[in-house]
C-alpha cells in the first residue's frame, strides 16, 4: 500500500464509523474551492518531485535582466495574484504570477544608510551598485553631502553601476520603465547625483537652489541634470546603451519646443533638445520615437540605438493606456523590443525593466491601478523568460520597497479581492453576507495604513459613515479607505521578495541585505 493510498484510507476511516458517516450535511457549502481531498496531497507531492529535480546552474551568465516592481511589496504580489486569477475566471488564491514559479527566492531588507523606511533612490542604488546610500541620492556613496552640486566632488563619490560595468565588458545595455526615464529607479542605472529631483537643468534651480547658487557664484562645474547624463554618458556606456524607453519627454525638450502630443512646452532652460542630440550622436541607425505608431515601425534588426519617450511625464497606467490619444506601448511590448535589439550582441547584455507606476498608484491610494500594473509586470517577465535561454540568462525580479497596503478581514475564498469582505457562512447552504465593522458599516478587503483614502487626505476620501454597499469598490478610480490622512500614501519598511532564475540564481536565498542583489548579478556575469 503506497503513501497516498494510506492517506486516503485514513481519511475514509476517519469519516466513517461502522459504514455510516459521522457527520451528515443536508446542503453543499456555499463557499468552496475546486480541489478534491486528494488534490491537496498530490499538489504537495508534485512540489516535492519538482524541487528534487532542480539543479544548481553555476554557468557564467551571458545576459542579466533585472525587473523592479517599484513599490511591489508582498501584499501587492498577493492581491495581484488573486486579481489575475479572478480576471481569468478562477477563485484567484491558487493563481501564481509568472515569476512566482521561479526556483529561487529571498527576502531583501530595504532600509538605506539613513532611512528605516526608504525611498526609491537609495534602494535602487543598493540594487544596482552594491552599496547602501542616503535618502534621495542616486549611485553616489553615503559620504556625499546633501545638495552637493560640484561635479568634481561628486566624481569622487561616484559608485559604478552594473550597467556601466556591463558596458565596459563589451555587453549591450538597456533601460525600460513606465515611469520617467529620469525618475529615481531607472536613473540610478546611468546617473550619479545627490538629488534625485534634478531631472532637468531647470530643476537645479528648484531643489537646493541656494546651494546651487553658491556653486555658480564660485564658478565650479555643476553636476549635470539626469536627462543630460543619459545623453552625455561615458564613451563605453554611449556605445553600449542601445535602448532607453519610458516617459519624461518634457525633461529632454527645451522650453521653446512644443510637445508633439500635448502642445505643452519642454522643461529645459538651456535651450537643448536632447532627443535631437541622441539622434545626432548615435549614428545613422539611431531612432527616437514618441508614440505607439513610431514604436511599432522600429525594426530591432535594423536599429542600433533607440530612445523612446512616450509621455510628457510618466507613462499611462496600464489600466488607462488605451485612453491615451497618441497611443503608447505596454511594458511587455517595450521589453520584447528591447531584448530583440540587445540580443544582437554575441557578448550578451544587461537590461533593466521597471514597472514604475505600481508605486504611483499606491501613493494615490488606488489599489486597482497598482494591481493591474503589477500583473503587466508579470506579463513582461513571462515574455522575457520565453525569449531567453534560462541556462544563459539570469532573471531577477524584485522591488525597491513596499507600501502600507493591507489585505485584511476574513473574506471567503473567491471573494472579489477589490470588493467588500464577506466571510464563510456559519452553516452550509447559506450564502456569504458582508461583514460589518464595529461602526456597523461594511469594509473592503484591501486598504492602506495611510494616504488620501482617509478623510482629510483627499476630497475623494469616503468616510466611515458612508455605507460602501452602495458604492462600487471595484471601480477604477475608487480609493481604498485609510487610517491616517495624508495627501500621498507612504512607503513601508518591511522586507520585499526577490525571485531569480538562471545562472547563479541559487545565490538568491534566505534573508538578504538589498545590496547583495547586485553582488549576485555581478557574480553571474563573472565580473
Amino acid at each position: 500500500m503506497n503513501e497516498f493510498t494510506c492517506m486516503t484510507t485514513a481519511v475514509a476511516f476517519a469519516l466513517t464509523l461502522g459504514g455510516t458517516p459521522t457527520i451528515a450535511s443536508a446542503a453543499e457549502p456555499a463557499v468552496k474551492g475546486p480541489e478534491s481531498v486528494e488534490d491537496w496531497y498530490m499538489q504537495g507531492q508534485r512540489f516535492i518531485r519538482q524541487s528534487e529535480r532542480q539543479e544548481v546552474n553555476n554557468r557564467r551568465a551571458r545576459n542579466v535582466i533585472l525587473f523592479v516592481g517599484d513599490g511591489m511589496g508582498i501584499s501587492t504580489l498577493t492581491a495581484a495574484r488573486i486579481l489575475e486569477g479572478q480576471l481569468n475566471g478562477k477563485s484567484g488564491e491558487e493563481n501564481r504570477l509568472s515569476f512566482e514559479s521561479f526556483p529561487n527566492l529571498a527576502l531583501a531588507k530595504t532600509y538605506s544608510w539613513d532611512q528605516q523606511t526608504s525611498d526609491s533612490a537609495p534602494t535602487m542604488t543598493a540594487i544596482i551598485t552594491g552599496y547602501k546610500a542616503r535618502e534621495g541620492m542616486l549611485s553616489v556613496d553615503h559620504l556625499t553631502a546633501r545638495g552637493e552640486c560640484d561635479a568634481t566632488v561628486i566624481a569622487q563619490h561616484t559608485l559604478p553601476t552594473l550597467l556601466e560595468q556591463a558596458a565596459l565588458a563589451g555587453k549591450s545595455t538597456g533601460v525600460v520603465s513606465t515611469a520617467r526615464l529620469t525618475h529615481a529607479t531607472p536613473a540610478a542605472t546611468y546617473a550619479h547625483t545627490p538629488v534625485r529631483d534634478w531631472e532637468s537643468d531647470s530643476d537645479l534651480n528648484a531643489f537646493f537652489a541656494a546651494r546651487v547658487a553658491t556653486c555658480r557664484a564660485n564658478g565650479v562645474t555643476l553636476v549635470k541634470d539626469i536627462a543630460r547624463q543619459l545623453i552625455e554618458v561615458s564613451p563605453a556606456v554611449k556605445a553600449s546603451l542601445k535602448v532607453a524607453m519610458g516617459g519624461g519627454r518634457s525633461y529632454f525638450l527645451p522650453k521653446t519646443a512644443n510637445d508633439p502630443e500635448y502642445g505643452a512646452r519642454g522643461r529645459r532652460s538651456d535651450g537643448r533638445d536632447l532627443t535631437a542630440e541622441w539622434l545626432a550622436t548615435r549614428g545613422a541607425n539611431a531612432a527616437y520615437v514618441w508614440n505607439r505608431e513610431s514604436f511599432a515601425a522600429i525594426d530591432p534588426a535594423q536599429t542600433d540605438y533607440l530612445l523612446g519617450l512616450f509621455e510628457n511625464s510618466h507613462m499611462q497606467y496600464e489600466a488607462d493606456r488605451a485612453s491615451d490619444k497618441a497611443g503608447e506601448p505596454s511594458l511587455t511590448e517595450m521589453t520584447e523590443k528591447a531584448i530583440r535589439m540587445l540580443d544582437r550582441n554575441r557578448q550578451g547584455y544587461f537590461l533593466h525593466v521597471e514597472g514604475g507606476r505600481i508605486d504611483h498608484a499606491h501613493h494615490a491610494g488606488n489599489a486597482r491601478r497598482a494591481l493591474i500594473d503589477t500583473i503587466e509586470l508579470a506579463r513582461a517577465v513571462r515574455k522575457a523568460y520565453e525569449m531567453t535561454d534560462p541556462q544563459e540568462t539570469l532573471i531577477v525580479v524584485t522591488a525597491d520597497h513596499s507600501h502600507t497596503f493591507t489585505i485584511a478581514g476574513y473574506p471567503h475564498r473567491g471573494n472579489d479581492i477589490l470588493g467588500l469582505v464577506a466571510s464563510v457562512p456559519a452553516n452550509d447552504g447559506e450564502a456569504p453576507t458582508k461583514d460589518k465593522a464595529a461602526d456597523g458599516q461594511p469594509y473592503t478587503t484591501l486598504g492602506y495604513q495611510n494616504g488620501p483614502g482617509a478623510v482629510g487626505g483627499s476630497p475623494k476620501a469616503i468616510s466611515r459613515s458612508t455605507n460602501l454597499s452602495s458604492i462600487d469598490t471595484t471601480a477604477l478610480d475608487f480609493l481604498q479607505q485609510a487610517a491616517v490622512p495624508l495627501g500621498s500614501e507612504t512607503h513601508a519598511g518591511e522586507d520585499v521578495a526577490t525571485y531569480a532564475s538562471g545562472p547563479k540564481s541559487h545565490l538568491v536565498r534566505g534573508s538578504m541585505e538589498q545590496h547583495w542583489i547586485y553582488h549576485v548579478m555581478k557574480e553571474a556575469f563573472g565580473f
